[in-house]
Formats: C-alpha cells, structure tokens, sequence
C-alpha cells in the first residue's frame, strides 16, 4: 500500500465527511474510517479521514482516542496531521478541542498550530477573531441552544483559552489578506511571543487558498473542514473528477434524523410538506423502557416497509428548541440523546435489510450511531451534494449490497436538501 499524504482525525462522524468531501473537491483520493482502522484500507489513496465520536466524551478519553488514531496514521506514512472540528467550534468549557490539540502538539513534538473553523461556503467566517454563522455571530445563531455543547461566546480566543495550556494569539484578515509570506511571518512573530495556538480569520475561500499555502510545513493543522480545499495543492495535487467517482448502487431511498437543529428542522418541514411518507419519533416514549422501544422500532419499520416502493421515506426525532427542551427536562440531556440515537441506529439496521440502498443521516451524533450498528469500517468519499455534504458509499455488516450514504451535520443544507441529496444520485 502507498504511503498516504495526509492523515486526518475528525471529531465526529458527519464532521470527518464535511472534512472528506473538501478534499475530495480538491483532487484527493480520500478514505474515511469508522475508527481506526483494524483491516487494510480497500483502497489506493491520498488522505485518509478517521472518523472518532470524541467531541462530547470525556477530556481524557478524547485524547486517548485522537492520539491512537495519530500513531496509526504516522504508521501510514502521513507527512501531515489534520485534526478537525466542527465549523461551530462546538465544545464545553472544559474541552475538548483545547485539551486533543495540546495532546497531538505533545506527541508531534510541534511548538505552535493554528485554529480556524472557517467554512465560508457553509456560512462560517471568521472575522477578528469572532465566529458569524452567516450574517449571525455564533451565540445568537441558534448554536446557544445546542443540548450538549451550547455556545455563548463568538470570540474563539475567549472560548480556546481556559481549554489549552498554550497561550491563544490571532492572526488577523489584515494579514491573512497579505498572503502566504505575510501569514508565515505573523507566525514566527507569534512564536517569539510565546504564542503556540493562533486563531485564524477567514472570510472568503481566497483566505482559506492563502492560508494552506502557509501551511505547508506545519506538522499539526487543526480546523473545521474549510482549511481544506487549500492543502492538496502543496502536495502538487489538482482538482480532478476521478477523486469523487463511486460505484453506481440502486436500492429503496430512506432518511434517519435525529438532529434539532434549525437547518434540519427546515430539512424535516419542506420534505413533509411535499407530501412524502414521514413518522415522528417521540423521545418521551422511549423512557418507558425496553418493550416500549422495540415496539417503536417495530412501528418505524413496519410504516417504512408500507411507503419505500413508493419513494423516499423518513424516520426522525426532530423537535424545536421549545419540545427539546421539555423532553431534556423530562429525561435529562444525555439519557434522551442515547435512547433516540440507538433508537435511530436500529431502525436504520432494518431499513437497509429491507432493500434500502441510499441512505441520508442527518445529525452527527446520529450518524455515529448508524453507521457503527451497521458495521460500517470505511467509507468511499464521492461528489459533493451541499456544501460540506457527500454522497459516500460502503460495505455494511448487514446487508451483502453496497450501501450510498450520506451523513449530514445537523446545522448544513438547505431546506430541500433530502429531496436534492436523492435527484443527485440517480
């Protein structure tokens, strides 16, 4: 097997597909892992993206985690590291991007990196330091209301700070507009500051062009998935359409959301509205213990097997922020994220023993679940559908079929995007 170019570690499932997809779009040849990888890569590639559910666990086993995926992607050759994040810079104040990047710094023996969630094409831009989710800063986005990670604070510098043992400096869009020579020389100035963290604007894909181009020669690059598209080319990679080629798969057409955020909720409502087959999970009922949750699973795919030869069906958990609220006071956060994502996870299982062969999950958490209880190892990255969203295809545990799949953060796409995702398929 060739050495691979670049070795990326991502946060979350949806978030190391975000990750894959710009790569892609960038001329690399991409796998994504479901964990670190315990068989041979199937496939010939530049960048492999290993895919961990660390953003919300605990500090320490995070770290634990992202530093094994670092140890076997240094046995793969990689000359870079990338650790990604989510473009909302989601964590707690406690971590856990703060205490990963100081963990990776340690063990690449590398004195300074730099942290950008900018994704200008998803809306995310940096700008002096501040995090605006479209025209929106970060706290008044909606992100305040997130079940495990609200966000409060736009400034990335505040918000980085108490997580790292490293002092936090900013390198500002005056320089990054400057360029490659610019950028390079803001961080040897920082560097003699004692700088070891630096956060980064960036407003545009230019910036994000001019910034990869800097980076060349850092060991460890940490960012949401933007600082992407401007990597590939040091490796004297160019946009190409085999990088995204998938093998053709048919089958029955269903989506899984257990997201709540506003995109997805949108999602949900234009794809109810067009009349399309569509059954709400309640959270409330899967409290009531084991018999009741099979009976929900049971309902789920009985009602799936009634509507897929006829088209697109969805199975979601989705609620605005006001019912999400009454259901985390009823169960508590945690409790009723795990009981729907299972829940989520086992319908998905029997959606594809029932022929489904292009599957949508939407929320990051969710798309652990489903792809872990389907036994999926390693995803094939394809064409891009929205920004930060590819179709992906993969061998499962369940069905002898090749499964397209596709694993939406909860706060991308637009509001059509579950019809648009099966139109760009067919």
């Amino acid at each position: 097997m060739k050495k691979i170019l670049l070795g990326c570690i991502a946060d979350d499932f949806t978030g190391a597909t975000d990750l894959a997809n710009n790569l892609v779009r960038a001329g690399m040849r991409v796998v994504q892992t479901i964990g670190v990888p315990k068989q041979p890569l199937e496939a010939e590639v530049d960048a492999v993206v290993v895919s961990l559910k660390t953003r919300t666990i605990a500090a320490t086993q995070a770290c634990a985690e992202s530093l094994a995926a670092l140890h076997w992607l240094q046995a793969q050759g990689a000359q870079q590291i990338y650790f990604k994040y989510c473009s909302t810079f989601d964590s707690t104040p406690q971590g856990n991007i703060g205490p990963v990047i100081d963990a990776l710094m340690r063990a690449l023996q590398t004195d300074f990196t730099i942290a950008t969630p900018a994704f200008p094409d998803a809306g995310r831009t940096v700008f002096k330091g501040y995090l605006f989710v479209g025209a929106t800063l970060l706290h008044e986005s909606g992100m305040q209301d997130h079940p495990l990670t609200p966000m409060t604070d736009p400034s990335l510098v505040r918000v980085l700070a108490p997580q790292t043992r490293h002092q936090v400096g900013l390198i500002d869009y005056t320089v990054v507009a400057q360029g490659e020579s610019a950028i390079r020389a803001r961080i040897d100035a920082l560097r003699a500051e004692g700088v070891a963290i630096a956060i980064v604007d960036a407003v545009s894909n230019a910036d994000l062009l001019r910034l990869g181009a800097a980076l060349s020669d850092m060991p460890l690059v940490t960012a949401g998935s933007g600082v992407a598209i401007g990597l590939p080319a040091n490796f004297g990679i160019a946009p190409n359409d085999r990088a995204s080629a998938l093998p053709r798969v048919g089958g029955l057409q269903a989506i899984v959301s257990g997201s709540c955020s506003r995109a997805t909720n949108a999602q949900v409502a234009a794809f109810i509205a067009t009349g399309a087959p569509a059954l709400a999970i309640d959270p409330l009922r899967l409290q009531q213990g084991v018999s009741v949750i099979e009976q929900v699973i049971a309902e789920a795919l009985v009602f799936s097997q009634a509507h897929l030869a006829k088209g697109p069906v969805l199975v979601y958990s989705t609620a605005e922020p006001e019912a999400l609220k009454h259901i985390q006071d009823q169960m508590g956060v945690h409790v009723a994220g795990q009981l729907v994502e299972q829940t989520l996870a086992r319908i998905a299982v029997g959606l594809v023993k029932q022929g489904v062969g292009q599957l949508i999950v939407a929320g990051g958490e969710t798309s652990g679940s489903v792809v872990q209880a389907l036994g999926m190892t390693q995803l094939q990255i394809g064409a891009q559908i929205d920004p930060g969203v590819p179709w992906c295809a993969g061998k499962t545990a369940v069905s002898e079929k090749t499964l397209h799949i596709t694993l939406k953060s909860g706060n991308f796409g637009t509001s059509d995007f579950f019809s648009k995702a099966f139109h760009r398929i067919d």
